[in-house]
């Protein structure tokens, strides 16, 4: 499952959905209000030489799953994309709830840029190693987790929890997502 919000970042969101169906897996996507045949907004983050990142509409996203159907049980795996969604989502109990559960049944969590705020407010990060847009790094170790600094071309794992610092290392998060959940990549 990809759990998204409106702006989500779109490279994010379209990478780890097609990604992921490449080598075989069936995606859902859900967002919190939205129902099946439903979309959300994307947003375009990137640095044009200010202190932060700029933000441009992107394209609309499908969502193929009611939120308020989601049975957490029925899931391998969830994945969280950045941009500006995770703020919003997080903000939904039953979220924290769906996160929760795949956190305690030990299932393969992926997350980048923005989407461990998603983490942090679902109280699983106490004592674990992640990595996350620097912006988040306060939030994240105010909450207990341990920032690892590492090259936004690269992903980090703690036990069941893959994450990345931007959309330049979803490759590295995929990959290392897609060996939690023991799927194959065949050459």
């Amino acid at each position: 499952m990809i759990l998204v919000g409106d702006f989500v970042e779109g490279l994010e969101a379209y990478f780890a959905k097609q990604a992921l169906e490449m080598i075989g897996h069936h995606v859902d996507s859900a967002c919190p209000n939205k129902k099946k045949g439903e979309f959300i907004a994307t947003a375009v983050h990137d640095f044009d030489g200010f202190q932060t990142y700029s933000e441009k509409r992107g394209h609309n996203f499908p969502i193929n799953k009611d939120f308020d159907t989601i049975k957490p049980e029925e899931y391998d795996g969830i994945y969280i994309p950045g941009g500006r969604g995770p703020e919003y989502i997080r903000l939904n109990e039953r979220v924290l709830e769906i996160v929760r559960h795949f956190d305690e049944k030990k299932k393969p969590i992926a997350s980048l840029c923005h989407g461990p705020q998603v983490l942090i407010t679902a109280g699983i990060v106490k004592g674990r190693k992640l990595t996350c847009y620097k912006a988040i790094k306060p939030e994240l170790q105010a909450s207990g987790g341990i920032f690892v600094d590492i090259p936004n071309t690269d992903a980090t794992v703690d036990d069941n929890i893959v994450t990345g610092v931007d959309w330049v290392g979803q490759g590295e998060v995929v990959k290392k997502f897609v060996h939690l959940l023991g799927s194959k990549i065949e050459a």
